[in-house]
Order: structure tokens, then sequence, then C-alpha cells
């Protein structure tokens, strides 16, 4: 079907009479040399280029004709669409404009309108052509890396939500391991009072000290269960708190715990309870009262609240443990409190103090309509080919502008040298026979007609050279033409009139030329 296509316009120029007659031989292999292009084209698209180039130059120097122009242009297309690399491309456009100019050099005698006929043809017959199919390749080539990219990042995306299921799974395991461990310390507390009341029966201080082991085993493997699903690279997360830090002082000082505010500093102003800075100092001085409870049973804990413009810092100091029962095994709560204070920009402290232990924790004032700042997405670095996309497209551009530069330049050329080779009928008509060419050389135009109608003509007498000159400076439609033959002493032999194509008679100007030189 493409040699169908492409072999068309062969037939219909020659049968439309568009080339210059052809015998029936050439155009039966130039049929052949297309089907041989055409199966070469998938496989071998830059040895299919050169042969419709060959056909091309074959048959018009300049490289342009009707009847293998298009063949040219879809080879052209295909081998920037199926070639990979430019080199090899580029190499085979400039032995085709490299051989068509030694051709014409070889052939015409005017080489310059040839030229621009041959520039033309390379440059929108075969270049642009070409450019246009890489830019279709590279056009199919970041489509289908688009559509990699986009199955890639569903892959991300689908990766990023497993992990932050995964992450609040870790998040409500701590909380319940903050809220409980708590609750379930303050119910050890409280057994401990009970065990080390007076007047209790020794049945009932026995049960007591069951209750508080119960507890505290409770609470050892609740850390335990909710250690396995948190992660330690990551901050642990900010447990809602609806109660103040008064309040959660006074219930663990109601459930024995031997707490206190520090003398002489009352409560500081705190934070709202529902803000981040409020919910980080109630986790934070909620684990130190169960951290006491736990590891130093029975010693006096100490609460200050200190609060300033720029932040709040809270501090929990406990002594030596005094109460009955061993402390239970650390854990990874201050770990966790650590990371999640320095993730708001504040500053963390635990450890000995004395006899004793220590944890303070300095949590940043929240800025009023302050807004953390959205995570941006990191930009995708220009792919190559995107890059390659765009020179092309910059090459099909500058192609484009380089042709209207080179059509504005040959019509200039050929408004030129066709308006420099007019012989003005009233110039035409003194020419007398005998007259020798340097008498006639100063009525003479500069140039001679670039395309003579040498086929309409009549046959010139014998031995003669014979020059044509355009009969008025009309473009771009045909005219009279003057012929003025000289023998071999360079005398003026005989002078005719050539109709322009498809006239019937003359011009009035010729044909008033031809009753003048009659007279």
């Amino acid at each position: 079907m493409v040699w169908a296509v492409l072999a068309l316009p062969a037939l219909a120029a020659d049968r439309l009479g568009m080339n210059e007659p052809r015998a029936l031989w050439q155009q039966l292999a130039g049929l052949g040399v297309l089907a041989v292009a055409v199966a070469l084209a998938r496989r071998r698209p830059l040895a299919a280029f050169a042969l419709g180039a060959g056909l091309g130059l074959a048959a018009a120097p300049a490289l342009f004709s009707v009847s293998y122009g298009p063949a040219l242009a879809t080879f052209a297309l295909l081998l920037g669409l199926r070639a990979p690399r430019a080199h090899a491309a580029v190499a085979g456009l400039t032995g085709t404009g490299v051989l068509g100019a030694a051709r014409i050099a070889l052939t015409w005698a005017d080489p310059v309108p040839e030229a621009l006929v041959l520039t033309g043809t390379l440059l929108f017959g075969c270049v642009l052509p070409w450019l246009a199919g890489r830019y279709w390749r590279q056009s199919r080539a970041l489509a289908e890396a688009g559509w990699l990219r986009a199955a890639r990042l569903e892959d991300g995306q689908r990766h990023a939500e497993e992990r932050a299921r995964l992450r609040e799974r870790a998040r409500i395991a701590q909380d319940m391991h903050d809220s409980l461990g708590h609750e379930l310390s303050l119910l050890a507390l409280r057994a401990a009072a009970l065990q080390v009341a007076p007047g209790l029966a020794d049945g009932h201080r026995a049960a007591a000290a069951d209750l508080r082991a119960a507890a505290a085993d409770a609470t050892d493997h609740l850390h335990r269960i909710i250690g396995v699903l948190r992660e330690d690279d990551e901050p642990a997360p900010l447990a809602p708190a609806g109660e103040s830090l008064d309040e959660l002082v006074a219930r663990a000082a109601e459930s024995g715990l031997p707490v206190r505010w520090e003398d002489g500093h009352p409560a500081a102003p705190a934070p709202e309870p529902g803000g981040p800075a409020g919910r980080l100092l109630h986790r934070t001085l909620r684990e130190a009262l169960t951290n006491a409870a736990r590891h130093a049973p029975g010693a006096p804990v100490v609460v200050a609240v200190t609060g300033r413009a720029s932040g709040t810092t809270v501090t929990v100091t406990n002594g030596a443990a005094t109460g009955p029962g061993a402390p239970s095994a650390g854990g990874t709560g201050l770990l966790g409190l650590r990371a999640a204070v320095t993730s708001a920009g504040g500053g963390f402290e635990a450890g000995p103090h004395g006899k004793g232990f220590r944890v303070r924790a300095y949590v940043p004032a929240q800025r009023t309509g302050a807004r953390a700042p959205a995570p941006t997405a990191p930009t995708a670095p220009t792919a190559p080919f995107t890059r390659a996309r765009r020179r092309v497209a910059l090459g099909l551009g500058a192609a484009a502008g380089a042709g209207l530069v080179l059509v504005g330049a040959a019509f200039g050329w050929y408004a030129y040298t066709e308006t420099h080779a007019v012989l003005a009928p009233s110039a035409y008509a003194p020419l007398r026979p005998g007259t020798p060419y340097g008498d006639l050389a100063a009525v003479l135009p500069d140039r001679e007609a670039h395309d003579p109608p040498t086929d309409r003509a009549p046959a010139p007498p014998a031995g003669t050279d014979c020059h044509y000159y355009r009969a008025s400076g009309e473009l771009l439609v045909s005219v009279d033409h003057f012929r003025l033959c000289f023998d071999g002493r360079n005398r003026l032999a005989a002078k005719d009139v050539v109709p322009g194509a498809g006239r019937t008679g003359e011009a009035p100007g010729t044909r008033a030329a031809r009753e003048e030189t009659a007279r």
C-alpha cells in the first residue's frame, strides 16, 4: 500500500506531462527502486532515503521532481522516526546535498537558480520531514516514559499509604501504652498504699500485694507488646489530652503518688491542653510521673512548670525509691519523648539527679496563625529526551525560518534574472541581420533567458549560435521570447520571435516589433 501511494505521483506526472519525457524502461526502473526502498524503510531507513534521493537526483539535478518528491519526503520522515541516532542521517542529508551540487556544477551553465531549488528541496523535502520524524519519535518516547513514571508514582503512593497506615497503628498503640500504662501505674500505687495501711488483715494485705504485682506485670506486658509495633526511628506521636497539668498532678496525688508542686513556685500558666504544645507538655508530665511510680516507688516527686513568651519548661524530679516492690524494667518512653520534643523545636533532658532522677522538657510556644510548612513534592529532573525534544522543536522553527528566508532569496533571484534578461520590442525591431555582435552589445540585456523555449522555437540556421531574451518583464507567466542567432563570424544571422506557451499569436509589443522589422 505504501508503495502504491508513493508510485502514484510518478505515474500521474508522466501521464500528465509534468516531467520531461522518459523512456518506458526508466519509468519501470523508478517504480522498482521505489519498491526496494519501501521494503527497506522499516529496518534500513537510511538506505531507503538514499534510494529515494538517488531517484530524485537522477530525475532532476536540483533534486526536485513531481514524480519522486513525495517519496523523498516520506523516506526522510521515516528516517527521523525510525533511526535511533542522528549522525548517520545528517551524513546522508549532507551527502545528498553534495551530490546534487556536483551534478548542477557539471550540468548547468547558470547554477544559481538550480542551487536555490536544491537548497529549498533539501530543506523542505528532507530536513523538515526528518526533524518532524524525530520529534514524533521523541514524543512517543516521552509519552511512554510518562506512563511509566505514572505507574511508578502510583506504586510509591501505595507504599506511602501502607506506611502511613502502619505509622497510624503505631501511634494508636503508643497512645494506648501511655494512657493505660499511666492508669496501671496509679493502680499499682493504690494497691501499695493499701498494702501498708494499718489495721489490715494479713489475708487482705497479701491480696493487695498480689494486686500491686499484677498491675506492675500488666504494665510490663503492655510495654513489651507495644514495643513490637513502635518504630524506633520515628518520633512518638502526641496523644491528645483532655485534662490540664494541674488535674494530672492532682489525680496522681489522689492515687497515692507523693507528688507536689515546687515550693514557692505555683503552677505557671501552661499552653492550652488542646494545642500541640499543651498536648506535648501533658504527655511529658504523664510519662515522667508514670516512670517515677514504676521505677522509684515511694520516692517523693517534685513538679515545676516555668512559662515564658518563647515557650514552657516542665521539670519532674524524683528521689530514691522508698516504697515496697522492685523497680520494673526500663523502656523506650523517654526516647519517644525526646524525639517528639526535638521534632517540635524544643529541648529535652533526662538523667540521674542526686539520688534520684530528673526529666526536663522545653516546648516552644505555638505562634498564632502559624502553619507548618506544607510538604512539597520533589521536582523531577528534566529527562534527557525532553531536552532533545526541545532541541528538535527549536530545529524545526529554525529550519522553517531559514526556509522562509530561502524562499524570499530564491524569488528575489528569480525576479532579478528574469527582469535583467528583457530585450524591449523597441530595441529588438531595429536589429538587422549582418550586424556584428559588438555593435549590438550596447542594446542587449545583461543576462540571457534562463529557461529558453527551445521546444517551441523554429529550427535555427545551420552553424549559428542562438541567444534567447525575454520580450517583457512579467513574472510567473509564460512570455514571448526573442531569439538572436549569430554565425561563425559573430554577425547576426537570424532573428525570430517565439510566442509564449499557450498563446496562439504574439503579444502586441512583439507584433509591432515584427511589423517594424518587416518595414
